[in-house]
């Protein structure tokens, strides 16, 4: 028999400060990016929210600064390349922080967030199984019970997080579609959707596309949802749906209505008790797309615009809008947690039976993700800063820095206000004055689009674009501008200095426009 030959111990060539997880890491971590920031604070910072240029001239300088789109054969080490990355994404990219900054439901981030997410990242763990990550796993339950609390759910209510409010409404529509198949004894996750006739999503005109998408990606196809006529003020009206539920014949399904708090152009909020009550007549599943407007409940003086959230089946919310979160950090609520019964799964090197009932368990039954990292980490470090006041204080902020854009808008003859300040957005239209002042809308079309797109090209404004119906429902779409307003750090003179630069750039587009036209 051959003796075994004696080995050596192996010794690693990496340094301990390898990894993130470690005390080292940890400490490494911190230093680089100090680092990183202090070498990049010398690059040139654009003076707008945006670097100058056309898109093809800022994503070439961008490119450019990266080098070749090859994987080098030696790396440049961290220190080097921590500062290659900051210094483009400082000179190149977006700053959110920037008061002009105004076109989106994308605010910039708060300090302890980015700190919190940092030190997540650094444990790496994963929400899926106890092994995984057990203090991640507790510090997730502690947020969605804040939230469940907040939202005003009951003692059966549940949640999870994630990857943004897309798939929060994709999860509250699948967790609705199987509600509506089993009363019709139908086991969709089983047999699949086609046994399941007819099937109808009803939401609001004005609700987010991802219902749409929703709809396609579980089956049931875009044509499925009806959109709800919606009232003056741009919120679904209650005896329209009503209507179309009492119009629907034998043959279709009615699997859920979405109500809307929060419409991303307007911030309108649909009247959830009615459409509550309608909903619970007709035994159908009521989800909320809350994803900009649960922020409001942290406000006092707000939450009530919110009154009969309480009442729904689930819930969609994103803290990376009024938040104030990196992203992403959506949450989705549901009023009973056996509705998370249709994602359970049995895998044997994840969650076995036996494991499970002796507590070794994990979140895996709550999501459609089977690794998921510990995004809750920052939300509670948040939370646990501010607190509700806190956090109040800053929807509030935004919200009188919308009604301030609200009043300068009013009070300029060269805008014209199309929807006021029900949150932080307001839309308006620029229309001229002068002899520059056009009364063909196709005209005044041309010249919104024409000056928010000087502005993005200057980089001194980030402002919104979208359509609108501006004489009412029924009335055609026309180009409109929206300013998103939540930097609770700007103030109402840099909000006058951003309807200065909207106003400058509408006169020189409008001037460039009438030349080219002669």
């Amino acid at each position: 028999m051959t003796p075994l030959t004696e080995t050596r111990p192996l010794l690693s060539p990496f340094p301990p400060s390898l990894l993130a997880g470690s005390r080292d890491g940890l400490a490494e971590v911190l230093a680089s990016l100090t680092e990183a920031i202090g070498a990049a604070s010398a690059a040139r910072r654009p003076d707008g929210p945006l670097p100058a240029g056309t898109p093809a001239e800022v994503l070439a300088a961008a490119t450019g600064a990266l080098g070749p789109a090859e994987l080098p054969a030696e790396g440049i080490g961290a220190e080097a390349a921590l500062q290659l990355l900051a210094t483009v994404l400082l000179e190149h990219g977006i700053d959110l922080s920037h008061p002009r900054a105004a076109a989106h439901l994308q605010p910039p981030s708060l300090a302890v967030a980015v700190a919190a997410d940092t030190l997540a990242s650094a444990g790496n763990a994963s929400l899926d199984t106890y092994d995984s990550g057990p203090s991640a796993i507790a510090v997730e339950r502690w947020l969605i019970g804040v939230l469940i609390r907040l939202a005003g759910l009951g003692e059966r209510a549940d949640g999870v997080l994630t990857p943004g409010g897309s798939l929060s409404n994709l999860m509250g529509l699948l967790l609705a579609r199987d509600a509506a198949a089993l009363r019709r004894g139908i086991d969709a996750r089983e047999q699949g959707v086609g046994a399941l006739p007819g099937p109808v999503v009803f939401c609001s005109e004005l609700a987010h596309f991802s219902t749409h998408r929703a709809c396609a990606a579980l089956g049931l196809g875009e044509a499925a949802v009806h959109p709800v006529p919606v009232d003056a003020r741009r919120r679904m009206r209650p005896d329209a749906l009503a209507a179309a539920l009492d119009g629907l014949g034998p043959d279709r399904t009615p699997v859920a209505v979405v109500a809307t708090a929060g419409t991303t152009d307007f911030g309108s909020i649909d009247p959830l008790p009615e459409i509550a009550e309608i909903a619970a007549g007709h035994g159908m599943w009521l989800h909320v797309d809350a994803a900009y407007g649960f922020g409001a409940l942290f406000s006092r003086r707000l939450a009530g615009r919110l009154a009969g959230l309480e009442l729904a089946d689930s819930i969609t919310l994103d803290l990376h809008k009024t938040g104030w979160q990196p992203a992403a950090t959506s949450v989705l609520l549901v009023s009973d947690t056996t509705a998370f019964t249709a994602l359970d799964r049995e895998v044997a090197y994840l969650n076995p039976t036996d494991d499970s009932e002796a507590g070794y368990d994990g979140l895996l039954g709550r999501s459609l993700q089977t690794t998921r990292r510990p995004d809750a980490v920052k939300a509670a470090a948040t939370l646990l800063t501010y607190g509700r006041a806190g956090m109040g204080r800053m929807i509030d902020v935004c919200h009188d820095l919308a009604r301030h854009a609200e009043r300068r808008i009013s009070d300029e003859p060269e805008l014209e206000l199309v929807s006021p300040a029900e949150l932080t957005t307001v839309v308006f239209r620029y229309r001229g004055a002068g002899a520059y002042r056009t009364a063909d809308p196709a005209a005044a079309d041309e010249l919104n689009g024409a000056l928010r797109r000087r502005l993005l090209e200057s980089g001194s404004a980030l402002i919104g674009r979208t359509e609108a119906a501006t004489g009412g429902p029924g009335s055609p779409k026309r180009v409109c501008l929206k300013f998103t307003l939540l930097n609770p750090t700007a103030t109402t003179d840099d909000i006058d200095g951003l309807v200065d630069t909207v106003l400058d750039a509408g006169r020189t587009c409008a001037r460039l426009i009438e030349e080219g036209a002669a």
